[in-house]
């Protein structure tokens, strides 16, 4: 295994975890965002308002994007596991 490949399957892995992130994080920006706005203009200024949102929107994207963010895993591990033999020369 060359210094080549290692760099290759950690740059995958890495823009995997990016790929698959993506949604859950962009959503819960979003939500904080228009709820940091509602606080700015009601002056109500309770720390804790932004969690029970954000939790509930990732845990709506996660169920709404969870069967792409698996079948990208598999998609990589399937890929990975195929080069195996490859990778133990």
């Amino acid at each position: 295994m060359s210094l080549g490949d290692v760099i290759e399957i950690a740059s995958a892995a890495i823009w995997l975890v990016i790929k698959c992130s993506a949604p859950l994080l962009l959503s819960s920006l979003i939500v904080g965002l228009i709820i940091s706005i509602f606080q700015t203009v009601t002056s109500i200024q309770e720390q804790t308002l932004t969690f029970v949102p954000k939790l509930l929107t990732i845990f709506l994207v996660l169920v709404i994007s969870g069967d792409w963010i698996l079948n990208n895993i598999l998609t990589f591990m399937q890929e990975l596991f195929s080069r195996f033999g490859d990778y133990v020369r």
